[in-house]
């Protein structure tokens, strides 16, 4: 397992992932909630029993990387936050959980083991932004396009989040949490071959950035 390192203000602070978890179905609006499900429902997958899910995905799948191989072209990301629960502090950074449609529509908990949960090479202080959390702007493009936009005021809190990870056991440093998405505009092409996500604190205009290219991979042999 590769370990993952950040820029926080300028220090390089190293992570080794135990536990990396995806948040779905998260937004604080039941509205917002609705509409993503509906979108997957557009595509196949069938509703869930509860809301918000949690769904834990192996560890290795939380990667710093320019480029996910895929294995067709129906995958695509979602613009999302992480929290990262380090030795001595909380962190939070922009992530990209890439998803596997055509798996989806038989299991999201299959579909998240397929692609990787992208993550940014910087990250903020949890402390140091908690205070305007609900002001940060949260953007995706697909192949350029813009494809979502909000702020943290659509998702469950990262407060929420450490709560919840409290109670069952999991607010230990190697921790990673992933927040669940936005609604996607339906007019943009999501099976894009680039992904980009923006983390964006209009206080001081600094913006952590998750991007990369979808490589398709050729045809089995088989």
């Amino acid at each position: 397992m590769f370990p993952l390192h950040f820029d926080v203000g300028g220090r390089t602070v190293e992570v080794s992932v135990t536990t990396l978890l995806n948040a779905g179905y998260a937004g604080r609006s039941q509205e917002d909630v609705a509409a993503h499900v509906a979108e997957l429902a557009e595509l196949g997958v069938p509703a869930p029993t509860r809301t918000p899910c949690l769904y834990p995905v192996a560890p290795y799948l939380a990667m710093q990387t320019d480029v996910v191989p895929v294995q067709h072209g129906r995958t695509s990301g979602e613009a999302e936050w992480a929290l990262v629960i380090t030795e001595d502090d909380v962190l939070l950074t922009a992530a990209c959980d890439h998803t596997d449609r055509e798996l989806e529509v038989h299991g999201v908990a299959w579909s998240k083991q397929a692609g990787p949960d992208v993550l940014g090479r910087k990250a903020w202080r949890l402390a140091e932004v908690e205070d305007h959390l609900d002001e940060i702007t949260l953007t995706a493009w697909a192949g350029g396009e813009k494809i979502q936009d909000g702020t943290l005021a659509d998702l469950l809190t990262p407060h929420y989040w450490l709560e919840e990870l409290r109670t069952r056991g999991l607010a230990r440093p190697g921790t990673i949490l992933i927040s669940g998405t936005i609604p996607m505009t339906p007019e943009v092409d999501q099976f894009a071959t680039t992904w980009r996500v923006d983390l964006t604190d209009p206080r001081t205009n600094d913006t952590i950035t998750c991007t990369y290219a979808v490589d398709v991979m050729p045809e089995p042999v088989a």
